[in-house]
């Protein structure tokens, strides 16, 4: 079995009138990929705040974001799927510009590989326990 790797990631809850912000990949089923929240690798030298307002931004295709808070730190081990450790740094954000209830967006990827394609939509936050690959595990602490 290969070597586990920890990688730092940041995770963010989007948060608006009781309903979360999450996206599809619509090149993929949900069996394969579920629904997620905006999340990604933060780079070197790169806080988490910043990787949070950026994977934000990039898989939403929107721009007016505001940290809230930092809810905390979880970790998550994605095999047999990766053979990774993600330590996520969770963060509530809100957005202040108007958005549809639902709409597509892609993320470039700096040109570097194929854009890939989303579906972003509000669910109510009573449901965001169908959030895959264990990205609710800090829901609870919006209400804290």
């Amino acid at each position: 079995m290969p070597e586990k790797v920890t990688k730092d990631k940041a995770l963010c809850y989007i948060v608006r009138d009781g309903r979360l912000l999450v996206f599809r990949h619509t090149d993929y089923s949900y069996e394969e990929v579920g629904i997620q929240v905006p999340a990604g690798s933060i780079r070197a030298g790169e806080t988490p705040e910043a990787a949070a307002l950026r994977e934000a931004g990039e898989e939403t295709g929107l721009k007016d974001f505001t940290i809230v808070r930092k809810l905390g730190e979880a970790t998550y081990d994605m095999s047999p799927y990766r053979f990774e450790i993600q330590r996520r740094h969770v963060f509530r954000l809100e957005v202040t510009e108007p958005t549809a209830e639902r709409w597509a967006s892609q993320e470039d990827h700096d040109g570097e590989q194929e854009p890939t394609h989303f579906e972003c939509f509000w669910i109510p936050l009573e449901a965001a326990h169908i959030l895959q690959s264990g990205q609710g595990a800090l829901l609870g602490r919006l209400y804290d």
